[in-house]
C-alpha cells in the first residue's frame, strides 16, 4: 500500500502523541506548522520526545507555502475547541485537497452550531474531492460507546449522560473558556449569560456563527444524526463549579479560593420528535486532590442500562482515535462529513 502522508498542524500538547502515533502506525510525517515561535524550525522529535525525525516545525504564516511544497494525504489539526477558531486551518486543507480530522470539539458536529461555515468548508471539500471531520475522545466515549448501547435496547425514553475531564490538560484558553478562576458574578456576567437567552435569540447567533456550543451541544447532534432522531428543540445551561478546599492552578498559576469557580457543568437538553430526551453534561474544571476523569451514561427505557469508565487516560484515548479515524478519513465521501456517518471507530492493525 501506498505510504500515507500526514501534516500536523498544531504541535502542542496533543500532538505529542498524535504524531507518535501516527509514525507508529507506519505513517509519514512531511510537516507541521505552528504558531508558537519557541518552536518554529525546530525538529518535530522535540515535540514527540525522541531522536530527530528530519521534519522542521514551519511557522503558521507560511503553512501555505507548506501545502504547496509537500503533497500530504492527511492534515491532522489539533489546535483550538470553536470551528471559528480553526477554519483558516480547515479551509486551507480543503482548498490544497487534503483530508483534515481535527481534535475541535466542535467540528464533531458543527452542523447544529455554526452551519453557515461549515457548509462553506463542505463545499471547498468537495470541489477539491477530500473530506474534513472531526473526531477524538467524543467519538467513542460519548458517541459511539452510547449508540452501541442504543442498539441493545428495545425502547428508549431518555439517554443522560455525565462526563468530567481536568482542564489543566488541555491549556489556558480551555481553562478561561470554562471559567477557571471567576468569581460567581464573574461567571454570571462572562459565561452563563450567553445561554439566558430565548430560543430564537440562540438559533440567530447560530445563524451568523456567533453561538458559543458547550461541547456536548455537538455531541447531541452527533448521537441525534447517528440514531436517526430528528430534534425538536434543544437547549444548554452552564453552571460554576466550586471546591470545599483552596487549590492551585498550574495553568492559570493561581490559587483558586474557595469563592472562585473552578470550571463549569455545561447541561444541553434535547427533545426529539421521537420523544427521545438527550440529556448530557459535560465537567471541566480544575481538579481537586479526590477529582479524576469519568464517563457515567445510562440509556432509560426497556431495559435501562448504565455504563461507567473511571480515570480513563482522556488525552491519549482523544490521540489514539484520531489517527484510528484516518482510514476512514481516506475512504469517505468529500465534503464536511462528521464521524457519525463512518461507521464505528476501530482499531488500526497496523
Amino acid at each position: 500500500m501506498e505510504e500515507i502522508k500526514i501534516i500536523q498542524y498544531g504541535c502542542g500538547k496533543m500532538s505529542k502523541y498524535t504524531m507518535r502515533y501516527a509514525i507508529e502506525n507506519g505513517y509519514k510525517i512531511v510537516g507541521a506548522i505552528d504558531i508558537n515561535p519557541d518552536l518554529i524550525g525546530k525538529d518535530i522529535g522535540n515535540v514527540i520526545g525522541c531522536d530527530d525525525v528530519g521534519v522542521k516545525i514551519t511557522s503558521v504564516n507560511d503553512a501555505e507555502s507548506l501545502f504547496q511544497s509537500v503533497k500530504a494525504d492527511v492534515c491532522i489539526v489539533t489546535t483550538m475547541s470553536l470551528l471559528n477558531d480553526v477554519k483558516d486551518s480547515l479551509i486551507l486543507c480543503a482548498k490544497y485537497g487534503v483530508n483534515a480530522i481535527t481534535t475541535c470539539e466542535e467540528a464533531f458536529y458543527p452542523m447544529n452550531s455554526n452551519p453557515h461555515l461549515t457548509l462553506e468548508i463542505d463545499k471547498i471539500a468537495k470541489e477539491n474531492n477530500c473530506t474534513i471531520t472531526g473526531s477524538g475522545y467524543q467519538d467513542a466515549f460519548w458517541g459511539n460507546l452510547i449508540s452501541t448501547l442504543a442498539g441493545t435496547t428495545q425502547r428508549i425514553t431518555k439517554i443522560k449522560g455525565s462526563s468530567s475531564y481536568n482542564v489543566e490538560d488541555y491549556g489556558i484558553a480551555l481553562a478561561k473558556a470554562h471559567g477557571a478562576g471567576l468569581t460567581n458574578e464573574e461567571f454570571q456576567r462572562d459565561v452563563a449569560s450567553a445561554d439566558n437567552i430565548s430560543n430564537e435569540e440562540r438559533q440567530s447567533l447560530i445563524n451568523k456563527g456567533e453561538f458559543l456550543p458547550s461541547y456536548m451541544w455537538n455531541v447531541n447532534g452527533w448521537l441525534c444524526d447517528k440514531l436517526g432522531l430528528h430534534v425538536k428543540s434543544q437547549s444548554q445551561k452552564c453552571i460554576p463549579t466550586f471546591n470545599d478546599k483552596e487549590i492551585y492552578s498550574k495553568t492559570l498559576d493561581m490559587n483558586i479560593t474557595t469563592d472562585r469557580a473552578t470550571g463549569m457543568s455545561a447541561v444541553v437538553t434535547t427533545e426529539t420528535q421521537e420523544g427521545i430526551i438527550l440529556e448530557t453534561e459535560c465537567i471541566g474544571k480544575v481538579y481537586g486532590e479526590n477529582d479524576c476523569d469519568k464517563n457515567d451514561w445510562t440509556v432509560m427505557g426497556e431495559p435501562n442500562t448504565n455504563l461507567v469508565i473511571t480515570r480513563p487516560s482522556t488525552v491519549e484515548l482523544t490521540c489514539a482515535a484520531i489517527v484510528n479515524r484516518i482510514p476512514d478519513v481516506i475512504a469517505s465521501d468529500s465534503g464536511f462529513v462528521p464521524t457519525s456517518r463512518m461507521g464505528e471507530l476501530k482499531y488500526t492493525v497496523k
